[in-house]
């Protein structure tokens, strides 16, 4: 498949020349081929997707050749007047021969991939801090953003054989752990990580209706990982020096923090994991890296390898696109064992830009889940198909919604970690440096963390979109503008609020006539300086951004009240009926309590004269039952949040 329209050189940078010089002809005049033999005996085949794609490359073809053919005849008749000097018109064919010459330029590359590239400017109708839907988490609505300019080498030249991004020289692995645990604990409201990963395990049972429950023995997890480029690899799976190398997908870095995480703090077995891309295998180096330390993990691959278990397929689960064969070319898609028995399922992608979704977030990395051996079936879901106009308009079917919604794909999401240390603005296409603040020419070195899955996505989305603003070809890696998409956001629109579901859809990829509620909130932020959401302000119950530089001596810029967060204990004595507050500090302003369950549910208020710093403050408990409870404290400027499990 041709995948751009320049190509470039992955040692040096530079534009290859030589390959656009032919290689368009040579498919231009395969596909008229290709046309001749398939359409003329059966004129219906012309619909095919294949004919989609070859028509187009072919008809430019005819096209260049009737035009190059007519100026050739054009300008020896006029050469001919000329001679007989019938200047008159021999002018006017000098005037045509030099229109079919110009259509002869025009008619390039450049029209085969017509929206290839450049593509139109992106307009939010409902404007920043403007928020759509309910807001999910512990902490409803809360996205934090972990930033280290320190995780990554600014000095990797990722393309470039033996300097690959996802090398330990190029990558801090101490550094990436340190800034998963910190998102983790933000996430929660949680002091350990221990205590952090059993609030999310008891948060995703209590809202699956499987009970105030955390991590039960015996229950599996999928993790499923980007590894697109592993399509191409030498024999025992290393990676090859090809035009692959150092493309992005999930870091093994990243990958290997969230395994010590769910083993050794939140005590999951070693054999309750399964991980991989079931469109691909798993790079030699990424196994490598991940089995010295758990080697008892189930290693997914698509054939027989040592150390690593081959997919299988057992189960008839399928998903029912709700476009019911109105939109794609397939109405059920399946999916193998280890995602359909997981318990829950982590999704862990790379953030890029895509020329078909426009994005690559949590959605997207599932068109590697599915059995086929492509996601081709699923791309007229997206914005732009292979070969078909771009879907610009708001409330249209997108595949993505179902992705997110389906109960073996995101409805069993545990939690959303998105690995943001190396961002770029297409699919395929190594890692790019970042010119906007807070990366300042630097790569992304970041970890994005949320329980609401529509949030994370919309934080993502806003990031890329200030960094890709402009189109620029002539600097490798290229800057792509697919994340400003017309309508780019129209999923995350139709995730949070049925409002926006496209005239006569009804999302329920399970078919079992329940409509899909709302999956999160959507909003975008304020401006890309203060980079503020309806929380952060107090003006709405949207999505709230915790931003934390990492890096040593560097203080956060957006969000000065991070400082106070876990300011204080809470537990609960004499049979659940008082609440003790301890806080770090003193609150001379009002002091407002509100309880809520975990569904958001405001339970008590409460409003204290003042706290002083190490003393405790009791306040009765009405009635509350079992279960896990979220505790907002407001007091002046300090605006507090943690969780609370009663027994």
């Amino acid at each position: 498949m041709l995948s751009r329209v320049i190509k470039f050189c992955p040692k040096t940078g530079r534009p290859v020349r030589a390959l656009n010089k032919w290689i368009l002809p040579v498919f231009s005049f395969i596909s008229l081929i290709w046309i001749l033999i398939r359409v003329l005996p059966k004129p219906q085949r012309a619909a095919y997707p294949c004919m989609k794609v070859a028509i187009p490359m072919a008809s430019s073809l005819l096209i260049y050749l009737g035009s190059l053919t007519a100026s050739i005849v054009i300008f020896k008749k006029a050469y001919r007047k000329l001679a007989d000097s019938r200047y008159g018109l021999a002018g006017l064919l000098l005037l045509l021969g030099f229109a079919f010459t110009l259509t002869t330029v025009l008619i390039n590359k450049n029209d085969l991939f017509a929206g290839e590239s450049a593509v139109g400017e992106f307009e939010d109708p409902l404007g920043p801090n403007d928020p759509i839907g309910e807001a999910k988490g512990i902490l409803p609505g809360r996205v934090v953003w972990m930033h280290n300019p320190d995780a990554t080498n600014e000095d990797c030249v990722p393309w470039n054989y033996g300097d690959g991004y996802f090398l330990e020289k190029n990558c801090d692995q101490e550094l990436v752990d340190e800034m998963l645990i910190a998102g983790i604990l933000e996430v929660t409201g949680e002091d350990t990580e221990e205590s952090a990963w059993a609030s999310v395990f008891n948060y995703f049972n209590s809202t699956h209706d499987k009970g105030e429950v955390g991590y039960t023995a015996g229950e599996k997890i999928f993790i499923k990982i980007n590894a697109v480029h592993a399509w191409t690899t030498n024999d025992d799976l290393s990676i090859k020096d090809d035009k692959n190398y150092g493309y992005v997908d999930t870091s093994p870095q990243v990958i290997l923090a969230v395994l010590r995480q769910l083993i050794l703090k939140a005590g999951v077995p070693e054999d309750a994991i399964y991980i991989g891309d079931p469109f691909t295998n798993i790079f030699k180096h990424l196994h490598d890296k991940l089995y010295a330390e758990f080697p008892g993990i189930h290693y997914l691959s698509r054939g027989d390898h040592d150390n690593r278990d081959k997919l299988q397929r057992t189960n008839a689960e399928e998903i029912k696109f709700s476009d019911r064969g109105e939109v794609l070319d397939v109405e059920t898609d399946q999916f193998y064992d280890c995602t359909v028995n997981a318990d829950y399922v982590l999704s862990l992608p790379a953030m890029k830009g895509h020329r078909g979704g426009g994005v690559t977030f949590f959605a997207k990395n599932h068109f590697g889940t599915n059995v086929q051996s492509s996601a081709a079936h699923m791309h007229k879901g997206l914005h732009k198909g292979t070969n078909d106009p771009l879907r610009e308009e708001y409330k249209m079917y997108r595949v993505f919604v179902d992705l997110m919604s389906y109960e073996h794909l995101g409805g069993k999401n545990l939690i959303y970690i998105g690995d943001f240390l190396w961002g770029t603005s297409m699919e395929h296409d190594p890692p790019v440096k970042f010119r906007s603040a807070p990366f300042n020419d630097d790569y992304t070195s970041s970890i994005l963390v949320s329980l609401d899955p529509v949030a994370i996505a919309s934080v993502g989305l806003d990031i890329l979109q200030e960094e890709f603003q402009v189109l620029d070809e002539s600097v490798y890696p290229p800057r792509y503008v697919y994340v400003r998409f017309p309508a780019v956001d129209d999923y995350l629109h139709q995730a949070a609020s049925s409002e926006w579901w496209p005239e006569g859809v009804t999302y329920d990829p399970e078919d079992d006539g329940i409509p899909v509620g709302s999956l999160g909130v959507h909003e975008h932020w304020n401006n890309a300086v203060d980079k503020q959401y309806s929380r952060n302000l107090e003006t709405g119950e949207g999505i709230e951004l915790i931003y934390q530089n990492k890096q040593h001596g560097t203080p956060s810029s957006i969000d000065e009240s991070i400082s106070e967060r876990r300011a204080f204990k809470i537990y609960p004595s004499e049979g659940n009926s008082m609440l003790n507050l301890v806080f770090n500090q003193e609150l001379q302003h009002e002091v407002v309590v509100k309880i809520f369950t975990v569904s958001g549910e405001l339970v008590q208020h409460n409003t204290l004269e003042y706290v002083n710093a190490g003393a405790i403050t009791r306040m009765p408990l009405n009635n509350h039952g079992a279960g896990y409870y979220v505790v907002h404290i407001r007091s002046g400027n300090a605006n507090l949040s943690q969780g609370m499990i009663l027994p």
